[in-house]
Protein backbone atom coordinates (compact mmCIF):
# COMPACT_ATOMS: atom_id res chain seq x y z
CA UNK A 1 0.00 0.00 0.00
CA UNK A 2 1.50 3.08 -0.87
CA UNK A 3 0.46 6.41 1.16
CA UNK A 4 0.04 9.98 -1.01
CA UNK A 5 -0.55 13.42 1.07
CA UNK A 6 -3.32 13.75 3.19
CA UNK A 7 -4.86 10.33 3.04
CA UNK A 8 -7.28 8.66 5.22
CA UNK A 9 -6.47 6.09 7.05
CA UNK A 10 -7.98 3.41 9.50
CA UNK A 11 -5.39 2.20 12.27
CA UNK A 12 -5.15 0.58 15.61
CA UNK A 13 -3.64 2.22 19.05
CA UNK A 14 -1.23 -0.13 20.23
CA UNK A 15 0.56 1.83 23.10
CA UNK A 16 0.77 5.64 24.22
CA UNK A 17 4.50 7.08 23.77
CA UNK A 18 6.37 9.12 26.55
CA UNK A 19 4.16 12.20 25.80
CA UNK A 20 0.94 10.42 25.98
CA UNK A 21 -0.07 10.35 22.84
CA UNK A 22 -1.01 7.27 21.11
CA UNK A 23 1.19 5.22 18.78
CA UNK A 24 0.08 3.35 15.39
CA UNK A 25 2.17 1.44 12.73
CA UNK A 26 1.49 1.08 9.08
CA UNK A 27 3.57 -0.82 6.36
CA UNK A 28 3.35 0.85 2.99
CA UNK A 29 5.22 0.54 -0.36
CA UNK A 30 8.19 3.04 -1.38
CA UNK A 31 8.69 3.92 -4.80
CA UNK A 32 10.86 0.26 -5.34
CA UNK A 33 8.13 -1.57 -4.15
CA UNK A 34 9.70 -2.41 -0.71
CA UNK A 35 7.53 -2.49 2.25
CA UNK A 36 8.54 0.71 4.97
CA UNK A 37 7.63 0.91 8.47
CA UNK A 38 5.22 4.00 9.49
CA UNK A 39 5.19 5.38 12.90
CA UNK A 40 2.23 7.51 13.25
CA UNK A 41 1.51 9.79 16.67
CA UNK A 42 -1.80 10.63 17.46
CA UNK A 43 -2.72 12.58 20.30
CA UNK A 44 -5.95 12.58 22.15
CA UNK A 45 -6.79 8.70 21.86
CA UNK A 46 -6.31 6.01 24.00
CA UNK A 47 -5.03 2.32 24.33
CA UNK A 48 -6.97 -0.06 22.03
CA UNK A 49 -8.94 2.10 20.11
CA UNK A 50 -9.55 2.50 16.67
CA UNK A 51 -9.59 5.30 14.75
CA UNK A 52 -9.39 7.43 11.12
CA UNK A 53 -6.70 9.39 10.77
CA UNK A 54 -5.26 12.04 8.37
CA UNK A 55 -1.22 11.67 7.48
CA UNK A 56 0.25 14.43 5.88
CA UNK A 57 3.82 14.22 4.33
CA UNK A 58 3.76 10.18 4.49
CA UNK A 59 6.92 9.54 3.22
CA UNK A 60 8.65 10.58 6.42
CA UNK A 61 9.02 7.44 8.45
CA UNK A 62 7.30 9.15 11.80
CA UNK A 63 4.34 11.51 11.15
CA UNK A 64 2.02 12.90 13.71
CA UNK A 65 -1.31 12.52 12.26
CA UNK A 66 -4.72 14.45 12.93
CA UNK A 67 -7.40 12.40 14.31
CA UNK A 68 -11.00 12.79 12.13
CA UNK A 69 -13.25 10.15 13.82
CA UNK A 70 -12.80 7.61 16.86
CA UNK A 71 -14.34 4.09 15.55
CA UNK A 72 -13.81 1.96 18.62
CA UNK A 73 -13.86 3.66 21.37
CA UNK A 74 -11.97 2.65 24.84
CA UNK A 75 -14.70 2.01 27.49
CA UNK A 76 -12.40 4.44 29.83
CA UNK A 77 -12.81 7.35 27.27
CA UNK A 78 -14.95 10.41 29.44
CA UNK A 79 -15.72 14.10 28.07
CA UNK A 80 -12.86 16.12 29.24
CA UNK A 81 -14.30 18.68 31.02
CA UNK A 82 -12.09 21.78 30.07
CA UNK A 83 -12.87 24.20 27.61
CA UNK A 84 -9.66 24.25 26.15
CA UNK A 85 -8.32 20.82 26.36
CA UNK A 86 -8.75 20.64 22.31
CA UNK A 87 -5.65 22.77 22.06
CA UNK A 88 -4.02 23.41 25.46
CA UNK A 89 -0.86 21.52 26.01
CA UNK A 90 -1.40 21.62 29.53
CA UNK A 91 -3.41 18.51 30.09
CA UNK A 92 -2.99 15.45 27.76
CA UNK A 93 -5.38 13.30 29.24
CA UNK A 94 -8.79 14.60 30.52
CA UNK A 95 -10.34 12.50 27.85
CA UNK A 96 -9.25 9.51 29.98
CA UNK A 97 -11.36 8.13 33.33
CA UNK A 98 -8.84 8.98 36.30
CA UNK A 99 -8.70 5.27 37.46
CA UNK A 100 -7.49 3.88 33.79
CA UNK A 101 -4.87 6.84 34.12
CA UNK A 102 -3.51 5.40 37.71
CA UNK A 103 -3.70 2.05 36.13
CA UNK A 104 -1.11 3.05 33.69
CA UNK A 105 1.16 5.08 35.43
CA UNK A 106 1.64 1.71 37.48
CA UNK A 107 1.96 -0.76 34.81
CA UNK A 108 4.82 2.12 33.27
CA UNK A 109 6.44 1.79 36.95
CA UNK A 110 6.31 -1.66 37.07
CA UNK A 111 7.59 -2.24 33.23
CA UNK A 112 10.54 0.15 33.80
CA UNK A 113 11.92 -1.89 36.46
CA UNK A 114 11.56 -4.89 34.88
CA UNK A 115 13.32 -4.43 31.94
CA UNK A 116 16.20 -3.65 34.46
CA UNK A 117 15.84 -7.18 35.84
CA UNK A 118 13.30 -6.76 38.91
CA UNK A 119 10.09 -8.18 40.29
CA UNK A 120 7.24 -6.15 39.08
CA UNK A 121 5.21 -7.29 41.75
CA UNK A 122 7.38 -4.98 44.30
CA UNK A 123 5.39 -1.88 42.38
CA UNK A 124 2.10 -1.01 44.60
CA UNK A 125 -0.67 0.27 43.02
CA UNK A 126 -0.40 4.42 42.39
CA UNK A 127 -1.70 6.51 44.94
CA UNK A 128 -4.29 8.78 43.24
CA UNK A 129 -6.07 11.72 44.34
CA UNK A 130 -9.81 12.00 45.62
CA UNK A 131 -9.74 15.52 44.48
CA UNK A 132 -7.88 15.72 40.65
CA UNK A 133 -8.05 19.28 39.90
CA UNK A 134 -6.91 22.75 41.07
CA UNK A 135 -4.09 20.23 42.68
CA UNK A 136 -1.23 22.96 41.49
CA UNK A 137 0.41 25.46 43.56
CA UNK A 138 2.65 26.55 40.54
CA UNK A 139 1.61 27.91 36.87
CA UNK A 140 3.61 29.00 34.18
CA UNK A 141 1.82 31.13 31.73
CA UNK A 142 2.96 32.79 28.74
CA UNK A 143 2.15 35.75 26.78
CA UNK A 144 1.45 35.74 23.16
CA UNK A 145 2.82 38.64 21.13
CA UNK A 146 -0.15 39.96 20.86
CA UNK A 147 -0.47 40.29 24.65
CA UNK A 148 -2.66 37.56 25.22
CA UNK A 149 -1.64 35.03 28.58
CA UNK A 150 -2.20 31.43 28.46
CA UNK A 151 -0.43 28.10 27.83
CA UNK A 152 0.98 26.85 25.03
CA UNK A 153 -0.47 24.55 22.19
CA UNK A 154 -0.18 20.70 22.66
CA UNK A 155 3.48 19.93 20.46
CA UNK A 156 3.10 23.45 19.31
CA UNK A 157 6.33 25.86 21.53
CA UNK A 158 5.16 29.06 19.96
CA UNK A 159 1.76 29.27 19.73
CA UNK A 160 0.08 30.26 23.10
CA UNK A 161 -3.51 29.26 23.75
CA UNK A 162 -5.68 32.26 25.29
CA UNK A 163 -7.68 30.84 28.74
CA UNK A 164 -9.99 31.88 30.63
CA UNK A 165 -10.04 29.32 33.16
CA UNK A 166 -7.73 26.41 33.83
CA UNK A 167 -8.58 23.42 35.99
CA UNK A 168 -5.73 21.99 37.48
CA UNK A 169 -4.67 25.51 38.67
CA UNK A 170 -5.76 26.94 42.42
CA UNK A 171 -8.92 28.87 41.54
CA UNK A 172 -7.38 31.34 43.47
CA UNK A 173 -4.07 31.88 41.42
CA UNK A 174 -6.72 31.37 37.54
CA UNK A 175 -8.76 34.62 39.11
CA UNK A 176 -5.41 36.80 39.56
CA UNK A 177 -3.80 35.65 36.47
CA UNK A 178 -7.11 36.79 34.79
CA UNK A 179 -6.51 40.01 36.33
CA UNK A 180 -3.53 40.68 35.05
CA UNK A 181 -4.39 39.81 31.89
CA UNK A 182 -7.20 42.25 32.11
CA UNK A 183 -4.53 44.68 33.06
CA UNK A 184 -2.64 44.17 29.96
CA UNK A 185 -5.53 44.70 27.51
CA UNK A 186 -6.21 48.21 29.06
CA UNK A 187 -3.04 49.48 28.73
CA UNK A 188 -2.54 47.61 25.51
CA UNK A 189 0.73 46.11 26.16
CA UNK A 190 2.64 43.55 23.64
CA UNK A 191 3.46 40.89 24.52
CA UNK A 192 7.46 39.01 23.28
CA UNK A 193 7.93 37.33 19.87
CA UNK A 194 10.16 34.73 19.86
CA UNK A 195 11.05 34.52 16.50
CA UNK A 196 12.20 38.46 16.46
CA UNK A 197 13.34 38.60 19.73
CA UNK A 198 11.01 42.17 20.83
CA UNK A 199 8.11 43.08 22.84
CA UNK A 200 7.97 43.58 26.20
CA UNK A 201 5.29 40.84 28.58
CA UNK A 202 7.06 37.54 28.42
CA UNK A 203 5.89 35.09 31.10
CA UNK A 204 3.40 35.15 34.52
CA UNK A 205 4.13 33.17 37.34
CA UNK A 206 2.10 32.44 40.14
CA UNK A 207 2.23 30.38 42.77
CA UNK A 208 0.03 29.82 45.96
CA UNK A 209 0.64 27.89 49.31
CA UNK A 210 -2.26 25.72 49.67
CA UNK A 211 -1.73 26.01 53.67
CA UNK A 212 -1.19 29.62 54.22
CA UNK A 213 -3.08 31.41 51.23
CA UNK A 214 -0.58 33.85 50.38
CA UNK A 215 -0.04 33.84 46.79
CA UNK A 216 2.99 35.16 44.81
CA UNK A 217 2.68 36.92 41.01
CA UNK A 218 5.94 37.25 39.44
CA UNK A 219 5.36 39.28 35.82
CA UNK A 220 8.49 38.55 33.16
CA UNK A 221 9.29 41.88 30.99
CA UNK A 222 12.13 42.56 28.97
CA UNK A 223 12.16 46.60 30.47
CA UNK A 224 12.02 47.86 34.15
CA UNK A 225 8.84 49.25 35.50
CA UNK A 226 9.81 52.60 35.13
CA UNK A 227 9.50 55.74 32.66
CA UNK A 228 6.48 55.12 30.33
CA UNK A 229 5.50 52.04 32.10
CA UNK A 230 5.48 53.06 35.35
CA UNK A 231 2.04 54.18 35.47
CA UNK A 232 0.60 50.45 34.29
CA UNK A 233 2.81 49.28 37.03
CA UNK A 234 0.89 51.83 39.75
CA UNK A 235 -2.04 50.42 37.94
CA UNK A 236 -1.22 46.48 38.71
CA UNK A 237 -0.30 47.49 42.04
CA UNK A 238 -3.36 49.13 42.95
CA UNK A 239 -5.09 46.30 41.13
CA UNK A 240 -3.64 43.51 42.71
CA UNK A 241 -3.60 45.14 46.47
CA UNK A 242 -7.46 45.98 46.73
CA UNK A 243 -9.06 42.89 44.90
CA UNK A 244 -6.35 40.04 46.47
CA UNK A 245 -5.18 40.71 49.85
CA UNK A 246 -3.82 36.87 49.48
CA UNK A 247 -1.30 38.51 47.37
CA UNK A 248 1.65 39.07 49.38
CA UNK A 249 4.33 38.85 46.86
CA UNK A 250 4.24 41.30 43.75
CA UNK A 251 6.67 41.47 41.66
CA UNK A 252 8.37 42.47 38.60
CA UNK A 253 11.21 40.84 36.84
CA UNK A 254 13.67 41.52 34.25
CA UNK A 255 14.68 39.27 31.54
CA UNK A 256 16.26 40.24 28.33
CA UNK A 257 17.99 37.20 27.62
CA UNK A 258 17.28 35.30 24.66
CA UNK A 259 16.43 31.60 25.94
CA UNK A 260 12.59 31.46 26.84
CA UNK A 261 12.72 30.45 30.78
CA UNK A 262 11.63 32.24 33.96
CA UNK A 263 14.73 34.26 34.73
CA UNK A 264 15.68 36.83 36.10
CA UNK A 265 18.38 39.47 35.73
CA UNK A 266 16.98 42.61 37.80
CA UNK A 267 13.99 42.48 40.31
CA UNK A 268 11.56 44.71 41.21
CA UNK A 269 8.89 44.27 44.17
CA UNK A 270 6.13 45.93 43.72
CA UNK A 271 4.07 45.58 46.81
CA UNK A 272 4.38 42.78 49.59
CA UNK A 273 7.73 40.73 49.93
CA UNK A 274 10.27 38.99 47.57
CA UNK A 275 9.05 35.89 48.61
CA UNK A 276 5.97 33.73 50.12
CA UNK A 277 5.61 31.49 53.40
CA UNK A 278 4.37 27.82 52.28
CA UNK A 279 3.98 24.55 54.93
CA UNK A 280 4.84 21.02 54.04
CA UNK A 281 4.85 18.57 57.37
CA UNK A 282 4.13 21.06 59.69
CA UNK A 283 7.78 23.23 58.86
CA UNK A 284 7.60 26.36 57.64
CA UNK A 285 9.44 27.32 54.08
CA UNK A 286 10.27 30.40 52.27
CA UNK A 287 10.08 30.43 48.38
CA UNK A 288 10.79 33.13 46.11
CA UNK A 289 10.22 33.17 42.16
CA UNK A 290 13.17 30.65 41.19
CA UNK A 291 12.45 28.01 44.26
CA UNK A 292 11.77 24.61 43.41
CA UNK A 293 8.98 23.37 45.71
CA UNK A 294 6.59 20.70 44.92
CA UNK A 295 3.75 21.46 42.98
CA UNK A 296 0.99 19.48 44.79
CA UNK A 297 1.27 19.68 48.44
CA UNK A 298 -1.14 17.39 48.88
CA UNK A 299 0.30 14.54 47.18
CA UNK A 300 3.91 15.68 48.20
CA UNK A 301 2.72 15.65 51.77
CA UNK A 302 2.38 11.66 50.85
CA UNK A 303 5.97 11.68 49.74
CA UNK A 304 7.13 12.87 52.56
CA UNK A 305 5.23 10.22 54.74
CA UNK A 306 6.23 7.38 52.72
CA UNK A 307 9.70 8.33 52.54
CA UNK A 308 9.91 8.44 56.26
CA UNK A 309 8.11 5.23 56.36
CA UNK A 310 10.53 3.32 54.33
CA UNK A 311 13.48 5.40 55.91
CA UNK A 312 12.28 4.05 59.37
CA UNK A 313 14.67 7.26 60.84
CA UNK A 314 16.31 7.00 64.01
CA UNK A 315 18.04 9.36 67.08
CA UNK A 316 20.93 7.58 66.65
CA UNK A 317 21.15 7.89 62.48
CA UNK A 318 23.27 9.72 60.42
CA UNK A 319 21.64 10.83 57.02
CA UNK A 320 22.18 12.13 53.87
CA UNK A 321 20.08 14.09 51.72
CA UNK A 322 20.88 13.89 48.08
CA UNK A 323 19.35 16.53 45.65
CA UNK A 324 18.06 17.95 49.02
CA UNK A 325 17.18 21.23 47.33
CA UNK A 326 14.86 23.72 50.10
CA UNK A 327 14.96 21.26 52.33
CA UNK A 328 11.15 19.66 51.84
CA UNK A 329 12.65 16.28 52.77
CA UNK A 330 15.43 17.44 55.28
CA UNK A 331 13.49 19.00 57.81
CA UNK A 332 10.91 16.39 58.42
CA UNK A 333 13.80 14.07 58.73
CA UNK A 334 16.13 16.04 60.53
CA UNK A 335 13.81 16.21 63.67
CA UNK A 336 13.87 12.27 63.40
CA UNK A 337 17.44 11.83 63.10
CA UNK A 338 20.85 12.95 64.65
CA UNK A 339 22.70 14.76 62.23
CA UNK A 340 21.55 15.15 58.33
CA UNK A 341 23.81 16.90 55.91
CA UNK A 342 21.90 18.07 52.84
CA UNK A 343 23.50 18.33 49.51
CA UNK A 344 22.41 20.35 46.75
CA UNK A 345 24.15 21.97 43.54
CA UNK A 346 21.94 25.26 43.60
CA UNK A 347 23.56 27.63 46.04
CA UNK A 348 20.08 29.67 45.98
CA UNK A 349 18.61 26.55 47.35
CA UNK A 350 21.33 25.47 49.47
CA UNK A 351 20.60 29.03 51.00
CA UNK A 352 17.01 28.53 51.37
CA UNK A 353 17.89 25.16 52.98
CA UNK A 354 19.65 26.67 55.92
CA UNK A 355 17.26 29.88 56.79
CA UNK A 356 14.39 27.08 56.31
CA UNK A 357 16.25 25.05 58.87
CA UNK A 358 16.85 28.30 61.11
CA UNK A 359 13.38 29.42 61.02
CA UNK A 360 12.25 26.03 61.92
CA UNK A 361 14.62 25.78 65.28
CA UNK A 362 16.15 23.00 63.51
CA UNK A 363 20.02 22.92 64.38
CA UNK A 364 21.43 19.17 63.32
CA UNK A 365 21.73 20.11 60.01
CA UNK A 366 24.69 20.66 57.13
CA UNK A 367 24.35 22.20 53.95
CA UNK A 368 26.47 21.64 51.56
CA UNK A 369 26.06 23.89 47.55
CA UNK A 370 28.14 21.21 45.65
CA UNK A 371 27.05 18.38 42.48
CA UNK A 372 26.26 15.30 44.08
CA UNK A 373 29.15 13.03 42.87
CA UNK A 374 31.79 15.68 44.34
CA UNK A 375 29.41 16.32 47.15
CA UNK A 376 29.61 12.83 48.79
CA UNK A 377 32.99 12.79 48.57
CA UNK A 378 33.19 15.87 50.90
CA UNK A 379 30.69 14.71 53.26
CA UNK A 380 31.58 11.71 53.99
CA UNK A 381 34.91 12.61 54.56
CA UNK A 382 33.79 14.62 57.95
CA UNK A 383 30.78 13.28 58.26
CA UNK A 384 31.76 9.25 58.04
CA UNK A 385 28.90 6.24 56.41
CA UNK A 386 25.25 7.64 56.85
CA UNK A 387 23.39 5.06 58.11
CA UNK A 388 20.29 6.74 55.92
CA UNK A 389 20.31 7.95 52.61
CA UNK A 390 17.69 9.75 50.61
CA UNK A 391 17.98 11.06 47.20
CA UNK A 392 15.44 13.21 44.77
CA UNK A 393 17.27 13.64 41.55
CA UNK A 394 15.99 15.37 38.65
CA UNK A 395 14.44 13.34 35.95
CA UNK A 396 17.84 12.76 34.19
CA UNK A 397 18.08 10.81 37.58
CA UNK A 398 21.25 10.99 39.81
CA UNK A 399 23.66 8.61 36.88
CA UNK A 400 25.51 5.81 37.12
CA UNK A 401 28.66 7.64 38.98
CA UNK A 402 26.76 8.99 41.58
CA UNK A 403 24.58 5.62 42.16
CA UNK A 404 27.84 3.65 42.41
CA UNK A 405 29.31 6.46 45.10
CA UNK A 406 26.21 5.51 47.11
CA UNK A 407 26.53 1.75 46.67
CA UNK A 408 30.67 1.93 47.87
CA UNK A 409 29.64 4.29 51.06
CA UNK A 410 27.50 1.65 52.11
CA UNK A 411 24.91 2.76 54.09
CA UNK A 412 22.29 0.65 55.99
CA UNK A 413 18.88 2.04 54.13
CA UNK A 414 18.31 4.01 51.00
CA UNK A 415 15.06 5.44 50.21
CA UNK A 416 15.08 6.95 46.84
CA UNK A 417 12.04 9.40 45.47
CA UNK A 418 12.14 9.45 41.85
CA UNK A 419 10.11 11.62 39.25
CA UNK A 420 11.06 9.27 36.42
CA UNK A 421 9.97 5.59 36.41
CA UNK A 422 13.01 4.93 33.47
CA UNK A 423 15.84 6.50 35.07
CA UNK A 424 15.13 5.13 38.26
CA UNK A 425 15.14 1.89 37.57
CA UNK A 426 18.53 2.24 35.73
CA UNK A 427 19.70 4.12 38.88
CA UNK A 428 18.59 1.40 41.09
CA UNK A 429 20.35 -1.35 38.90
CA UNK A 430 23.56 0.12 39.73
CA UNK A 431 23.16 -0.65 43.73
CA UNK A 432 22.53 -4.45 42.86
CA UNK A 433 26.66 -5.06 42.55
CA UNK A 434 26.64 -3.71 46.28
CA UNK A 435 24.72 -6.02 47.86
CA UNK A 436 21.23 -3.80 48.01
CA UNK A 437 17.64 -5.02 47.66
CA UNK A 438 14.62 -3.41 46.78
CA UNK A 439 12.10 -3.81 49.26
CA UNK A 440 8.96 -2.05 47.64
CA UNK A 441 8.35 0.88 45.24
CA UNK A 442 5.49 2.92 45.51
CA UNK A 443 4.23 5.07 42.98
CA UNK A 444 1.92 8.31 43.56
CA UNK A 445 0.58 10.74 41.23
CA UNK A 446 1.20 14.68 41.55
CA UNK A 447 0.13 15.72 37.98
CA UNK A 448 -3.31 13.71 37.27
CA UNK A 449 -4.46 13.97 33.58
CA UNK A 450 -0.37 14.43 32.68
CA UNK A 451 1.86 11.26 31.68
CA UNK A 452 4.01 12.09 35.16
CA UNK A 453 4.17 9.61 38.05
CA UNK A 454 6.25 9.85 40.83
CA UNK A 455 7.47 6.73 43.04
CA UNK A 456 9.15 6.22 46.22
CA UNK A 457 11.42 2.97 46.80
CA UNK A 458 13.04 1.48 49.82
CA UNK A 459 16.18 -0.38 49.27
CA UNK A 460 18.78 -2.05 52.28
CA UNK A 461 21.86 -3.53 52.24
CA UNK A 462 21.37 -7.02 52.97
CA UNK A 463 24.80 -8.74 51.50
CA UNK A 464 27.80 -7.01 52.97
CA UNK A 465 30.31 -9.24 51.46
CA UNK A 466 29.86 -7.34 47.76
Amino acid sequence: MTITTGESLVVDISKLDEKGSGRAIIWRENELGNPKKLRLTIPQVLPGEKVRVTVDKPERRRRKALLDEILETNPERIAPPCPHFDLCGGCVWQHWDYQGQLKHKTNHVKQAIEEQGFDPNLVKDTIGMDNQWHYRNKMEFTFAPDGSLGLHEQGNFRKIISLESCLIAGKEMVQAAMEVADWVKTHQLPGYNKDAHEGLLRHLMVRQSFATGEIMLALFATEAPEANLKAAANDLTNRITVKFPQVKSLMWLENTDWADRTQSEKSHTLAGRDFIYDEMDGYRFRLWFDTFFQTNPVQAQKLVDLAVEMGQPKKSDKMIDLFCGVGTFSLPFASRVGELAGIEIVESSIESAKRNAADNGIDNTYFLAKDARNGIDEVLETFGTPNLLLLDPPRSGAGGKVMRKIGRSKPERIVYVSCNPDTFATDIKELEQFGYVLKIVQPVDLFPHTVHVECVAELTLEDTTK
